[in-house]
């Protein structure tokens, strides 16, 4: 920031996504006869020129916005600049009031279930910045929890604006936002889970939430459920092909539902797709809607979308009167359905009016794994194999984030049905570890592992995944040809689906006279899950296409299917 002139400035510097836009009314508090407002983009800019402004003989307030990364520590945007700032003020050159005249003001925007960690960049900060004679005009930080941020950020906004008024001469710089990083308010770090001022349960989706998860394309319903359709069944509906799950598995893509019940998680992952718009949460805080409530809603939500498939090209009456008779749910989407205080009377239900259950859960919640009963395939995403790469992949808000990880899988080992590993590699973050992930199979002994690539869903902003975290399907397959050769002989490559870069282990007793059984009897589940009698995963097996099965010459494609490729002029009929 660059000026001639020597009357006094507030530079607004967010270091979180809060919208910058609500300090747009600072202006208003300072004079129009002064320097004007200039902007600029911390992401754009060298950390020395985002370093605290010192213009000569001019006194510089500097408004930090700061959210707090993993481990308390600071958010992307803002590393390089407080490492700068640390240095500085522990450099024995610098004189000890540097900074005199810059004077500061932080809001920072946490979340009070990050424990010791709540805030705790803002606190940082406020110590290095005073080191060197750096003024804190309101004392201490503006600490905003993540239920009251809109009436904080509004309190705040309003010291700022006596502050302003006082010093007659002091316009107002507020920075602008990089372009890439989503518009909407707090919705990274400062995620907020709505609240009520009456004491009241509080209601888990919000306007904000609504808002984020809407633009992506979800139907939510109810205070807390969310529904979206698939990629795959509209692929399907149009008689393009399925899903690896129809590969591996044998559900009908276009007859699966996609839906969640608890839009709030306990893992705010690097890869999430869902862009960490929705709440996080150690444990269930809010109202919620009973079981039946839940499944007439997705349903409900899952058809309106369908219908509005209807004379998309390839999508028949006949794929959309099937698609309408939902049979499967994959009940992951976003959140960490399994934190839903009745989703054991969820699982039950669908199982009466035979759907099947393909449950995902991110291991942090030992206790209601070991309550759940049978679900059609339990998953568990084993996203590391050790601590320290668990903590920076799926960045948990449990501090005994590793314990409760090794208890979940040692739980999945008691399973008696379909219990399911979920590998997502991650290039340069969780490919290495190999001997890691070996001993997480042996304590867990799950019956199929799914190794498959991430999906590259855009910068967030936030986390520095791109394309080049991306493995190409034969990269996937020499993973799991190095995992098979370390873990012994129990394990084989049964089947891969080369589209969604995803390949399946199964255990070797799913190799039946020289034929893999990975496919499901649905029919032979509901009926064994109705009858109240033990069973095991043996009891519902069918024999897997030869299509589906690993080194076919379709790659797991689906030759009923039409296959299309991108950037090709006309179809081509299964095979690869």
């Amino acid at each position: 920031m660059e000026s001639d002139s020597d009357v006094p400035c507030a530079v607004v510097l967010p270091m979180t996504e809060i919208d910058v836009d609500n300090f747009a009314s600072l202006e208003e508090s300072s004079p129009s006869d002064v320097m004007q407002p200039t902007t600029f983009s911390l992401a754009t800019r060298e950390p020395l020129q985002s370093a605290p402004p010192t213009i000569a003989n001019q006194k510089v307030l500097n408004v930090f916005v700061v959210s707090t990364y993993a481990g308390g520590s600071p958010p992307q945007n803002a590393v390089s600049i407080f490492n700068l700032i640390d240095d500085m003020s522990q450099d024995f050159r610098v004189s000890g009031n540097a900074w005199e005249n810059h004077h500061f003001a932080i809001l920072g925007c946490g979340e009070q279930v990050y424990g010791k960690n709540f805030n705790r960049f803002a606190i940082s900060l406020q110590e290095v910045l005073s080191r060197k004679g750096g003024y804190a005009i309101f004392g201490k930080p503006h600490l905003s929890d993540i239920d009251t941020t809109e009436r904080d950020t509004a309190k705040f906004i309003v010291r700022l604006k006596k502050y302003l008024s006082a010093e007659t001469k002091c316009t107002p710089v507020i920075t602008a936002k990089p372009k890439k990083q989503r518009k909407e308010s707090a919705e990274a770090d400062i995620e907020e889970a709505a609240g009520t001022e009456d004491g009241a349960a509080d209601e888990m989706i919000n306007p904000r939430i609504r808002q984020g998860l809407t633009k992506q394309g979800y139907t939510l319903f109810g205070t807390h459920s969310g529904v979206k359709l698939c990629r795959w069944t509209k692929s399907m509906m149009r008689g393009h092909g399925g899903c690896y799950k129809h590969t591996f598995y044998g559900i009908s893509s276009l007859a699966c539902m996609e839906m969640t019940p608890s839009l709030a998680c306990a893992n705010k992952c690097v890869f999430c797709w869902r862009h960490h718009t929705n709440p996080t949460a150690r444990e269930w805080r809010w109202k919620h809607d009973p079981p039946e409530f839940v499944i007439n809603g997705a349903l409900d939500g899952h058809r309106r979308m369908l219908k509005v498939l209807r004379g998309v090209p390839g999508v028949t009456e006949e794929r959309l009167r099937e698609a309408m008779q939902v049979r499967h749910c994959a009940l992951s989407l976003v959140g960490e359905p399994i934190i839903y205080p009745e989703i054991n009377k969820l699982i039950q239900l669908m199982h009466q009016n035979e759907i099947s259950t393909f449950l995902v859960t991110n291991a942090q919640f030992p206790d209601r794994i070991r309550d759940l009963p049978p679900a059609t395939q339990l998953y568990v995403s084993v996203d590391a194999g050790d601590k320290a790469s668990l903590q920076a992949i799926d960045r948990p808000i449990f501090e005994d984030f590793w314990d409760r990880y090794l208890e979940c899988i040692r739980l999945l080992a008691l399973k008696k049905q379909r219990t399911v590993f979920r590998l997502t590699l991650v290039k340069n973050y969780n490919v290495e570890q190999i001997d890691g992930y070996i001993s997480l199979v042996r304590l867990g002994k799950p019956e199929f592992i799914e190794v498959k690539g991430v999906t590259y869903c855009g910068d967030n902003g936030e986390d520095g995944i791109s394309m080049r975290n991306v493995p190409y399907h034969h990269e996937v397959i020499d993973f799991c040809k190095l995992l098979l050769e370390r873990i012994g002989d129990t394990y084989d490559i049964a089947c891969e689906h080369e589209h969604s870069c995803c390949v399946l282990l199964a255990r070797k007793e799913f190799k039946i006279d020289g034929v893999w059984h990975t496919w499901i009897n649905y029919s032979k589940f509901f009926e064994l899950a109705r009858s109240g009698e033990p069973f095991t995963s043996m009891d519902y097996l069918l024999p897997t296409p030869d299509w589906g099965v690993y080194g076919s010459a379709e790659k797991g494609f689906d030759p009923s299917q039409i296959k299309k490729k991108l950037r090709h002029k006309g179809p081509i009929a299964g095979g690869c």
